[in-house]
Order: structure tokens, then C-alpha cells, then sequence
């Protein structure tokens, strides 16, 4: 931790000294309250606003020349069984020697389902009441189990300020679901300084700056200075696969998709579901002058969404649902050191500090900056992206709207939770009669719909049912 003056010589430097003018009048509780904000704060590593509008400005002119096309190597498709059976047993053989680990992206809260709570301890009404954490952590049990693993798939969980005292309360109250404390590390997301139009730091208090999330690419300087990059490396990892909390469907460490990425020598992978129709708005991974990427529906012409391959399907239909691979060395040698030019700029109301008033003001009309990053913003420094396609039906099930929502809703992630128990009971010859989305199959027995077969095959089952 840096020094009071140590603190005030840096901000010096950078221009940004006015953070400390209200200090002479400051409590001693509120300078060092103060003081160790600033301490966090990597200036050096933030380049002057007008440097970012300039350098997006240019991106933004050289895009418009750039070709986009569909990524066409190292594409393969959950569907394709034979692809199945040469992977799997690559991506297992790696749980099993652990070198794998699992991140979940949860620093956000539940305030749209009308939850306000961190939104992995929402509870989408299944009949045993498991929360989204709860289904994370029983599927990489089951995995340990499949494995015979001596270990368990590490879980790193990356909060935020405002809900990382909540979430780690949570799991520890509920005895980590089984799961060893050990093997799961909390992290948290970052925050960036908010910036006025002048290039200076916004004053939220006169002990205060303003902040703001710094984005899900916040997770990469996160991993870094947090000490999570550091534990992984000791536990000997090699693989990281990381997903968004929001998805209910979501199958942590996979082995199928990790097998692929292995086997493809991919230094990054991205699980895709193809788009519903071909004005779907989600974004798709794609190619922009030969580098991977993910392109905005925005940025995709009518024809160029609309056109079809000789077999009807969509050529740009890879959507993207925050679902990656990553090798460690990537993010360390690749990420890393390349990630000071990734950021975005975010025109804001921003509340700030005034004067006159002597109280923070909420503006009327935008008066700043916040930066952010996106997850997805390295995908061009991969020199060999793997593409992992998958059955939303299957993977895909987010809970993003409140209840009663027609889509991406609490019910919609329950019905689809439902139906998969069902269809997995029926492939292992069992049958199930009468209709409900309460159908419900514990991780801790199945992880994709195996070994099922001693409890269901030739036996019959009355919708909603629980194995």
C-alpha cells in the first residue's frame, strides 16, 4: 500500500492533484478513507481521455474498411458424435490430472428479477430451491465424481464492491455446497476512476472519487492483482473456462468443450449458439481482417445477417453467450501485457461534488466518462481460436428478465431446465407422461444426461418428477 505521499506525488504526475484539495479539512477517518481509494488507482495504466477518443476514432475509421467474414477453422459442433467421442475423453483426462478451473462472472445483482441480491443466489423455483451458485458447484462435484478426480475443479468467483461480502457469506453459510472452502477463490471485479470532460477525475464527495465497474474484461487486471492468477499457477492449472452466472443451463468445466479447445492446441475458445433467426440481437464471433472477434448485430448489414450457407443455416449465426476458453499462458503472455489499449468509453450522468452547494449533485444531462472493457476485446490477440457450437436448447437458458417475462426469464430457464430432465430420462429408456416445468434432475447425479440408465431404464414417470 502506497503512502499519504507517496499517493499525493503520483496523482502529481498525472495531473489529477485536485482530488486532494479538500484534504486540509478532512476527519482522520475521512483521509484515509480517502487516501486508500486512491492507493488502487493505476494511473499509469489509463491513457488520457483525449488519447482513448482518438485512438477509438481511428478504430473506428479503420473498421470501416475492413473485411468481415465468418470464422471458418477450428468450427466444430456439439451435434457431431463422432467429434464428441475424440474429445471428451481429452477434456476429462484434464479434470482428472487437475489442470483445470472454472470462473463464474458474478458481480452483478438480481435487480431486474426484482432480487436485490447478488443474482447467483437467485432461486428460479425449481423443487429443491437450488440457487444458480448451488447448481454450479454440484456440477463440478459431479465431474470430480466422473473423473474419479483426487481433486475438485477449483471455482473462482469474481464479485464486485457491492456484492462481494453477500456472496462469500452466502456460500460459506451454506457449507460451500459441498464443496471444500479452499477450492473456492472470491475475487473482485475492478472499479475505475470517472472522468469529467476536462480529462479530470470527478469528485463524487470531498472524500471520494467517483468510480465506476470497470466492465467483464475487468476480470483479466483482476485475475492479476487479486492473487487468483497467482493460486492458479500454484495448483498447477493450465485451462481456465469462464461463463456468466446468468445462465442456468451452464455446464462448468466441460469437458467436451474444453477436450476440442485441447485438442485444436486453440489458445482461446469461445461456446457459441447459433442465432435463432437471422435478426437475432446478440452479437456473433467473426472474423475482422483475419483476426477473431465478436461483431455487434449493429455492425452487421441486413444482407450479411440474412445470408445462408448451401445447407440454410445462417453463415454470421455464431452468437456469442460470454462462454470462453482460455490457456493461462494466453492471458499472461497475450492479455496481459496488451491490455491498456482495451478500453471503451461510456458517455455518463455521473454524480459529482459541488462547490457551491457544498453536497454531490446528480446532473441532469450527461457530464462525464466511465471506461469499461468487454471480456471479449482479446479475441484478436489469439493466434488460434477455437469455436465450440452448441444446443441452446441444451446450454443456453439465461435468466436476465423478471418473472413473467416471455424470454430469458426465471420461468424460461425452469421450463428449459424441465424439459432437458425429461428428454435425458427418455434417451436412458425411461418414460415420462404428463406435462410440467418442474421436472428436475440433481447435478450431483447427472452432468449431461449420463448414468442415468440404472434409475430410469423401463420405468415409468408422472411429470414433475425428481431424480
Amino acid at each position: 500500500m502506497k503512502t499519504p505521499a507517496e499517493v499525493e506525488a503520483h496523482f502529481k504526475e498525472h495531473g489529477q492533484e485536485h482530488v486532494l484539495q479538500f484534504v486540509p479539512d478532512l476527519s482522520d477517518a475521512d483521509k484515509k478513507a480517502l487516501f486508500d481509494q486512491l492507493a488502487s488507482v493505476e494511473l499509469e495504466k489509463i491513457p488520457p481521455i483525449a488519447e482513448l477518443e482518438a485512438t477509438l476514432k481511428k478504430q473506428e475509421e479503420e473498421s470501416a474498411s475492413q473485411t468481415i467474414a465468418p470464422l471458418t477453422e477450428r468450427v466444430a459442433y456439439s451435434s457431431d458424435a463422432a467429434m464428441v467421442q475424440k474429445v471428451e475423453p481429452l477434456g476429462l483426462e484434464a479434470i482428472a490430472q487437475g489442470q483445470v478451473a472454472a470462473l463464474v462472472l458474478a458481480g452483478g445483482q438480481g435487480t431486474r428479477l426484482g432480487f436485490d441480491h447478488p443474482k447467483g443466489m437467485y432461486n428460479i423455483g425449481l423443487p429443491s430451491g437450488r440457487t444458480l451458485f448451488q447448481m454450479i458447484v454440484e456440477r463440478l462435484l459431479r465431474l470430480k465424481h466422473l473423473t474419479k478426480a483426487d481433486k475438485n475443479v477449483p471455482l473462482y468467483v469474481m464479485t464486485s464492491p457491492i456484492n462481494h461480502e453477500e456472496t462469500v457469506t452466502f456460500f460459506e453459510s451454506n457449507n460451500c455446497f459441498g464443496m471444500e472452502r479452499a477450492d473456492i477463490f472470491f475475487f473482485q471485479q475492478g472499479v475505475l476512476p470517472c472522468f469529467g470532460k476536462d480529462n479530470k477525475i470527478i469528485m463524487e464527495t470531498t472524500s471520494k472519487i467517483a468510480v465506476a465497474p470497470d466492465g467483464n474484461g475487468g476480470i483479466y487486471p483482476s485475475l492479476s492483482k487479486s492473487g487468483a492468477l497467482a493460486d492458479m499457477d500454484k495448483r498447477g492449472l493450465k485451462y481456465l473456462h469462464v461463463f456468466a452466472i446468468d445462465n442456468s443451463l451452464v455446464k462448468p468445466a466441460d469437458p467436451r468443450f474444453l477436450g476440442y479447445c485441447i485438442s485444436e492446441q486453440a489458445d482461446c475458445g469461445n461456446k457459441v449458439c447459433w442465432k435463432t433467426n437471422a435478426h437475432e440481437k446478440v452479437g456473433v464471433v467473426a472474423a475482422r481482417d483475419g483476426r477473431p472477434c465478436v461483431i455487434e448485430y449493429s455492425e452487421i448489414t441486413k444482407e450479411m445477417a440474412e445470408q445462408e450457407d448451401g445447407n440454410g443455416r445462417l453463415v454470421f449465426g455464431a452468437g456469442n453467450i460470454c462462454n470462453h476458453y482460455y490457456t493461462l499462458d494466453f492471458i499472461k503472455e497475450k492479455i496481459l501485457p496488451n491490455f491498456g489499449n482495451l478500453y471503451h468509453l461510456a458517455h455518463k450522468k455521473i454524480p459529482y461534488y459541488d462547490h457551491e452547494k457544498k453536497e454531490t449533485v446528480t446532473p441532469t444531462a450527461n457530464n462525464g466518462i466511465k471506461l469499461e472493457t468487454f471480456i471479449f476485446d482479446v479475441f484478436p490477440l489469439s493466434k488460434r481460436m477455437a469455436i465450440w457450437d452448441v444446443s441452446r436448447a441444451e446450454e443456453f437458458a439465461p435468466v436476465k428478465n423478471a418473472p413473467g417475462s416471455p424470454s430469458d426469464s426465471p420461468d424460461t430457464a425452469r421450463a428449459a431446465i424441465s424439459n432437458l430432465a425429461k428428454a435425458w430420462v427418455e434417451v436412458a429408456g425411461g418414460k415420462v407422461t404428463g406435462n410440467s416445468d418442474q421436472n428436475e434432475i440433481s447435478p450431483l447425479t447427472s452432468f449431461a444426461g449420463e448414468g442415468l440408465e440404472e434409475l430410469v431404464k423401463d420405468k415409468e414417470f408422472s411429470a414433475p418428477f425428481s431424480l
